[in-house]
């Protein structure tokens, strides 16, 4: 039998899976996941789903990655989902039989997995690799749940990026920006739109889930607090924001 993976969205629990998501890992025969570091919280949360579900969780270690903002910054990141290429697809060659990975949120925001999930079927001892998706609950999903709101008023659009490209994001011309991967250097540039507000959450679903909202000049330093009381009740941190200009800021 050829080799097959399914790609599932968990959102960011056991709580999160919808019956797509638990018919396609029972039909898997392993789960595979990275261990970025010996006491990885993420990793907790996979292990309990495979628990749950009673599947064996395959782990390796991830390659290393630049991670101090390189240069090439594109060019970091390929590199580093070519080695992870390389170390799932030894485990699958190995193994065989129907493989799964388990996606935090969506796989179709800002992860690598499908990637990584095709150059794997490009691996020759992977001849004829099927993969299919299964879709999850994604941060801004869970985002908009939380607070109550839809993400874009009546004929505006949303602009989703990361905190990363924020700068260039308003630089542009955006006015209504989903905001994803945050980070405390991020929460900077926040303080430059004093007169916007900001619909703000951190580990959405999980272990201290953290929620706050209104103009950023009132709510920033709550902001900051939370985030830190996120990361000490969980051991991480993972935050989405939704920004948007006054209307008379258009």
């Amino acid at each position: 039998m050829r080799p097959h993976v399914h790609v599932v969205g968990f959102g960011t629990g056991p709580q999160h899976l919808t019956r797509e998501a638990v018919r396609a890992l029972q039909d898997s025969d392993y789960v595979l996941a990275v261990r970025k570091h010996d006491d990885d919280d993420l990793l907790r949360v996979r292990r309990a789903i495979c628990a749950e579900i009673g599947l064996e969780l395959v782990e390796v270690r991830d390659p290393e990655r630049d991670r101090d903002d390189p240069s090439d910054y594109p060019g970091a990141v390929r590199d580093w989902h070519a080695q992870r290429v390389q170390v799932f697809a030894d485990v699958v060659a190995e193994r065989g039989g129907r493989a799964a990975f388990l996606v935090w949120g969506d796989p179709s925001l800002y992860d690598s997995t499908l990637r990584v999930v095709g150059g794997m079927a490009a691996d020759p001892r992977l001849a004829g690799l099927g993969w299919d998706v299964v879709p999850g609950i994604s941060a801004p999903q869970l985002l908009a749940a939380r607070h109550r709101i839809v993400l874009h008023p009546v004929g505006v659009p949303v602009h989703v990026t990361t905190a990363r490209r924020l700068r260039a994001a308003v630089d542009a011309g955006q006015r209504n920006i989903v905001v994803m991967l945050g980070s405390e250097p991020s929460l900077d540039l926040l303080d430059q739109l004093p007169s916007w507000s900001i619909w703000w959450g951190a580990n959405l679903g999980s272990v201290g889930e953290q929620l706050h909202a209104g103009p950023v000049r009132e709510v920033l330093p709550r902001i900051r607090e939370a985030r830190a009381r996120a990361r000490a009740v969980a051991g991480w941190v993972m935050d989405v924001y939704l920004l948007r200009a006054p209307e008379d800021d258009a």
